[in-house]
């Protein structure tokens, strides 16, 4: 597509869009009276309008049925959760006895690390990339900690080469094959949430098993955002957070995804609980741990019926929208739309005031784009706002935009790069 910096062209391009009515199921924070212009959807989706009501439906399932909502009612909540499952298993690419919701993101890590980090004295090593989402640096070190071992030694974290901000793949491939005998565990983001990179996660896998290391992915900001093949991939582990793309609301439900391979397995250690119980024995109170088989066996606790309701209504909407691979389509058009705006912007200027420091492959991004501005850079993202161009600030100088296909469009992002334009006037 040959890009034009105009509002016409952006208008143009929404009327062509096969998604555009998709807008119209999200609800948008105002500003003046109107819709903000809403490009951070990596951090929290939008609320769709249909949550209100999936929401007061179990309300008065509960209100009507009390605990015998569990078993009576269109969707009785003992079996809630499978309502979710097929959608989810077409995103992430996998079969819906592989995935299961539950918990939140950084729980359900810490629950598959006790499956799948098992250190011994000869292997006992973490690979991850470094600069690394906190909550995973948290739950690697204390895991670490845990069984025994130095963090410092423990954990290698892959750095980006000098003067550069991503990574190589063929140098987090090296890094497993440098420390092969010593790795018991590969543990990369999917897309990485600062700069927005989208990592090879097939030949990360393959490297890590070659290594004879498990290897597991934190799809946080990846999961509804890009095409995943999980199980094709041979993944042993997957956990993901449903806030994000997946627009199931703050602090919404987490997933998790365990290899089919790995069901049989009695050596898999696991933190149990009731609801991990296999179903047909359930309610016979039995001792001794029997797990449900597939990912379901990893549950712990109780379903949150409230939070899978919230999950529902977006996932409807992916439903809607006929899966990941039309979104893909449109999103790699805005995000590229974007970073053509940019880059005119900086021709413009006669200078790079703004750096994107995401990939320019698309096969090596989703729909974000990480901006480091060369001057200003708070007064900058402050200007935005101030003028309903919601983005996300990352210290000490980025801006994270992130143009989502199932509710942004060519028009929110030709005014949100004029609003930076005008942002460097002002400054």
């Amino acid at each position: 597509m040959i890009y034009q910096r105009n509002l016409n062209f952006a208008q143009e391009q929404d009327e062509q869009d096969a998604l555009r009515h998709l807008r119209s199921e999200f609800l948008f924070p105002r500003h003046n009276n109107q819709a903000a212009i809403y490009l951070c959807g990596n951090s929290l989706g939008l609320q769709p309008h249909s949550a209100k009501h999936y929401i007061q439906q179990q309300l008065n399932y509960w209100e009507h049925y009390a605990v015998e909502g569990w078993f009576n009612g269109e969707a009785p909540w003992l079996s809630y959760h499978k309502q979710l499952l097929p959608v989810l298993a077409g995103l992430l690419g996998t079969s819906e006895k592989e995935i299961t919701v539950m918990n939140s993101l950084t729980i359900n890590l810490h629950l598959l690390m006790v499956s799948f980090y098992k250190p011994d004295h000869k292997r006992y090593k973490i690979i991850m990339e470094a600069g690394a989402f906190p909550s995973d640096q948290y739950a690697v070190e204390s895991q670490v900690r845990f069984h025994g071992f130095n963090p410092k030694d423990a954990i290698i974290e892959v750095s980006p080469r000098p003067g550069e901000v991503t990574l190589h793949t063929q140098d987090i491939i090296e890094a497993i094959e440098d420390n092969a005998d010593e790795t018991a565990l590969v543990l990369f983001s999917g897309i990485n949430y600062y700069t927005g990179q989208l990592f090879d996660m097939q030949a990360i896998t393959k490297a890590g098993h070659k290594a004879g290391a498990l290897v597991g992915f934190d799809l946080a900001h990846a999961a509804g955002n890009v095409a995943l093949k999980l199980h094709d991939w041979d993944a042993d582990f997957a956990c993901w957070c449903s806030y994000k793309y997946l627009n199931s609301g703050p602090g919404g439900i987490s997933g998790v995804f365990v290899h089919e391979k790995h069901f049989d397995n009695p050596k898999l250690n696991r933190f149990a609980g009731w609801w991990g119980y296999r179903r047909d024995k359930q309610f016979l109170m039995q001792q001794g741990f029997d797990p449900e088989m597939g990912a379901q066996g990893w549950s712990v606790s109780t379903s949150p019926i409230i939070l899978m309701a919230m999950h529902k209504a977006s996932l409807d909407i992916f439903e809607k929208a006929g899966g990941i691979k039309p979104l893909r389509a449109k999103g790699d058009q805005l995000t590229a739309y974007l970073e053509f705006l940019i880059n005119d912007i900086n021709r413009e200027c006669g200078e790079e005031i703004f750096r994107i420091i995401t990939p320019k492959n698309i096969s090596e991004r989703g729909s974000q784009l990480s901006v480091i501005c060369a001057r200003d850079a708070k007064a900058i993202f402050n200007y935005l706002a101030e003028n309903g161009i919601i983005g996300d600030w990352r210290e000490p100088d980025v801006i994270r935009l992130s143009p989502v296909p199932l509710y942004n469009s060519f028009t929110d992002v030709y005014q949100a790069a004029e609003c930076l334009l005008k942002a460097v006037s002002s400054s």
